[in-house]
């Protein structure tokens, strides 16, 4: 994908940077990255400056601009269709919408409460009646996509799709938070765990020298 650039935040922290970032890995394209650290004095200027909506991801493709972490996986699966980032069948793939926007649109108690730190582990941290209604939905989501579609493979709809990446930050969390799962949803979230592309970007997350104090939770540990 010649002249192909993803801007991202902080690994460690930015689940909204990873979600296309695994899908364009998914591609095989090459591209370049930009990482830029958030919540810093100089972040909102260089974010700004390559980003219409002043947020990260941004995908640069040569002239043309996408923002927004769905917008862009969705470019990806048209731009790539060999790729298969959806499902082929017409209802597996409604369905993979529909979680994927439901994550996209929701959730604000998980992300608040268990927002995304990659190298750390937090276990009981988080649990809140509204952070556990959301944990208790993802569940259900993830039953249902297994059952009804995950069948010839280890993700919600077999093969891997968009619908992973959209939750794969929430595996992370799930892990960081340590919360309980049922043995068929953590051979899932094993599953995105192994991803080469998911692995690769852990390392980076776990070597990356800045901090988001907010996101460190000392006010939980206090």
């Amino acid at each position: 994908m010649a002249g192909c650039v993803l801007a991202l935040g902080n690994k460690n922290y930015s689940s909204w940077s990873l979600r296309p970032w695994l899908a364009l890995k998914h591609t095989g394209a090459a591209f370049d990255e930009i990482v830029i650290p958030l919540y810093r004095p100089e972040s909102p200027d260089a974010i700004r400056a390559i980003s219409p909506s002043g947020k990260v991801p941004v995908l640069h493709h040569g002239e043309l601009v996408v923002w927004d972490s769905l917008a862009i996986c969705e470019y990806l699966a048209e731009a790539f269709p060999e790729a298969r980032l959806w499902p082929d069948d017409a209802g597996a793939r409604a369905a993979a919408r529909s979680i994927s926007a439901e994550m996209h649109s929701g959730f604000l108690a998980l992300r608040t409460h268990m927002p995304m730190n990659a190298r750390a582990r937090l276990p009981g941290l988080g649990r809140t009646i509204d952070s556990l209604r959301d944990v208790d939905r993802v569940r259900s989501l993830w039953r249902n996509a297994l059952d009804r579609f995950g069948h010839g493979g280890p993700f919600l709809f077999g093969r891997f799709s968009i619908a992973d990446a959209m939750y794969a930050p929430v595996v992370l969390r799930f892990r960081t938070y340590e919360v309980d799962l049922e043995p068929r949803l953590r051979e899932y979230c094993a599953a995105v765990l192994a991803l080469p592309a998911m692995e690769e970007w852990v390392i980076a997350a776990r070597t990356e020298p800045w901090t988001i104090d907010s996101f460190e939770y000392p006010s939980l540990r206090a």
